[in-house]
């Protein structure tokens, strides 16, 4: 009876209660086989019985470099693959120039991208293999690196890169020995740390276009195959005539590598706001002309998220494109494109971030029947250090030339003619959070292709949203808004259609505070749509805020929360904010028949930056411009709405 009533699916406790209870004399309501069907075909009492919603928030980089990258060799980074995986899982490591250093807390999954073009170069010529001594160039480079004149060899080898004068001989192609043998350690070193269910190694690279004079149209790639078939093919390269900075280009090669092995990959874009107006075109700088549903649709099929913050600058919004934003200008990198050989210009800057990015894709969406913007939203870092921090009491910068010392504040990150951007200006930003059933590469990766996940500048606030035309009041005073949330409606990254009459959407969201972290300020609505005329617009709503201020009838509080900082002390108090938020909230003006998206902004109380620490550390002054406070952040992926027919 045991054994045949398991198999019917009915849990081993309605089953030994059944058994318990026939050794009575007297029926007292055991149930007949017909009940016990109807109970099993039913939702189950536990709602986290069964596995089919993700219950569990992962976190992680998906964007970081080792020595294995051209540019992080070149500025001193000494930290390899191993490390950089050690690192991340919560081991301690010894930083290139800084001494020893550990995460506050492991990471729950890494993505190595180095740099496709060059890989593994320079441990080869910092090690004077012989292949690279045996070109006088590369011998030069070798001797002067010994000699302390590593910094100069490092400009030297960008500068020839970037115009395309790097020696032949020196140079790994994608179809050369060494190039290969770079790429299987690479494989073998995911394939190593990569320990299902409790930390997760995805195999990928960063294939970085940099279009002349310098716009930044980098992806990240990543596999969610393991090495049986990420050997196959090589990463695809930028540089002629092997490769190409165009994306299409890139998602060709995508394409050619799932059609040969079965396998499954996606790309992120980063940094638009160093693509001086090309990340979110509307016309195709590689022909001139207007976008072609033919790319809307590639796009759309290879690049399911974008990296929205990072060290080089946050990409949420600019306040130019949002001036009625109060929290619109964080971090903000607008002075010019990558290495700053052309200054940015307002008409650029439509084109370069995640919110008007958003309003962009509605557009061409209406127009050729795909919308080649429809991304979730990450965070990561983009450190070259093999460090993943993005904690600001541990921030070890971009490159090893930036890791802590009393001076980094000051050094320039780029500079070109009058134009520079300094140290303090960089983020110790972000992470990725990914809503997934279990900490593997398929959970995770497939989380990504379904956009279930969101940014955070650093800290690990937990977040959800969920969109759906019956939530109410009463959904807002559950415990397990999961449980709801997916039985009424959607989760971030997914899609509202059909508009019952006379309905609009509803969104519960539900924020709680990092453990050892800040309290939260507020949580906010961000709605961007399409109006009657065709023309895209936004809109900010405050759904919740702490300390019992009020919302006003337009769905703001001007209040700010206050500021509990001492920069001199590098502390804070949570004394203001909240511990946790969550609320119901619909939209007041929606119009069924007009396109729209929706994501969820939250917002911490102020806390000292990366800055204040290094203040309080090294007894240095801040530098000009920079107050040492900010309000860190996350950022779900959207929610679409899409009138039907």
């Amino acid at each position: 009876m045991l054994r045949s009533t398991i198999s019917l699916g009915i849990p081993l406790a309605v089953a030994l209660a059944g058994i318990s209870l026939s050794a009575h004399a007297q029926d007292i309501g055991t149930p007949d086989a017909e009940v016990l069907e109807d109970i099993v075909s039913e939702r189950p009492y536990s709602p986290y019985a069964g596995g089919a919603v993700p219950n569990r928030v992962f976190f992680g980089d998906t964007h970081l470099h080792t020595s294995f990258s051209m540019d992080a060799g070149a500025f001193g980074n000494r930290l390899g693959l191993e490390e950089a995986y050690q690192f991340a899982r919560g081991d301690e490591v010894r930083s290139t120039t800084a001494g020893r250093t550990r995460l506050a807390r492991p990471l729950d999954f890494l993505v190595v991208a180095d740099h496709s073009d060059n890989m593994g170069f320079f441990p080869d010529l910092n090690a004077g293999k012989a292949d690279i001594l045996r070109d006088p160039t590369g011998k030069r480079w070798y001797e002067d690196i010994q000699a302390g004149k590593g910094m100069a060899v490092a400009l030297e080898i960008i500068d020839s890169f970037s115009r395309a004068e790097f020696p032949d001989a020196l140079m790994y192609w994608p179809d050369s020995r060494q190039y290969h043998s770079s790429w299987q350690k690479t494989i073998d070193a995911a394939e190593k740390y990569n320990d299902p269910g409790n930390f997760t190694a995805f195999i990928g690279y960063e294939w970085t276009s940099q279009v002349p004079p310098g716009q930044n149209l980098h992806r990240v790639v990543i596999y969610r195959d393991g090495g049986d078939l990420a050997r196959q093919t090589v990463p695809a390269t930028t540089y002629p005539p092997h490769g190409s900075t165009d994306p299409e280009y890139l998602w060709e090669l995508l394409e050619t590598y799932e059609s040969k092995t079965g396998g499954d990959v996606l790309a992120i874009a980063h940094n638009g706001n160093l693509s001086n107006g090309l990340m979110f075109p509307l016309i195709n700088h590689v022909d001139g002309n207007p976008i072609t549903a033919a790319y809307a649709e590639t796009r759309a099929k290879w690049e399911p998220l974008y990296e929205v913050t990072q060290i080089k600058g946050d990409g949420e919004t600019h306040p130019l494109l949002s001036p009625n934003d109060e929290f619109a200008d964080y971090g903000t990198w607008d002075k010019g494109n990558l290495n700053l050989s052309e200054p940015k210009e307002d008409s650029m800057l439509p084109h370069e971030y995640a919110r008007s990015g958003l309003q962009l894709g509605l557009l061409l969406e209406q127009e050729l029947g795909t919308n080649p913007y429809k991304f979730g939203m990450v965070g990561s870092t983009d450190s070259h250090t093999s460090l993943a921090t993005a904690d600001d009491d541990n921030f070890y910068g971009k490159h090893s030339g930036s890791e802590p010392g009393p001076e980094r504040m000051k050094h320039p990150f780029a500079r070109f003619g009058d134009l520079e951007i300094l140290g303090w200006e960089t983020l110790a930003s972000g992470y990725a959070a990914v809503w997934a059933e279990d900490n593997t590469r398929e959970a995770l990766f497939d989380a990504m292709e379904r956009r279930e996940t969101y940014a955070t500048t650093g800290p690990r606030m937990l977040v959800r949203f969920f969109g759906g035309w019956d939530f109410e009041e009463a959904d807002s005073r559950t415990r397990q808004p999961a449980a709801v949330g997916y039985r009424k409606g959607v989760p971030m990254g997914g899609d509202l259609s059909a508009a019952p009459a006379g309905k609009s959407p509803t969104f519960l969201v539900a924020a709680l505070k990092d453990p050892i972290g800040a309290n939260l300020d507020r949580v906010q609505i961000v709605k961007g749509w399409l109006d009657a005329e065709g023309k895209t617009r936004e809109r900010v709503y405050d759904v919740v805020v702490s300390d019992g201020r009020a919302i006003d009838d337009e769905g703001r509080c001007s209040t700010p929360v206050g500021n509990t900082v001492d920069v001199e002390t590098a502390t804070w108090s949570n004394t203001i904010g909240a511990t946790e938020m969550i609320e119901v909230w619909q939209d007041p003006e929606f119009d069924p028949a007009q396109s729209a998206f929706y994501y969820v902004r939250v917002l911490e109380i102020p806390t000292p930056r990366w800055t204040a620490h290094d203040v309080k550390y090294y007894g240095v002054e801040l530098e000009e411009g920079d107050t040492g406070i900010h309000q860190e952040r996350a950022y779900t992926s959207p929610i679409w709405y899409t009138p039907q027919g």
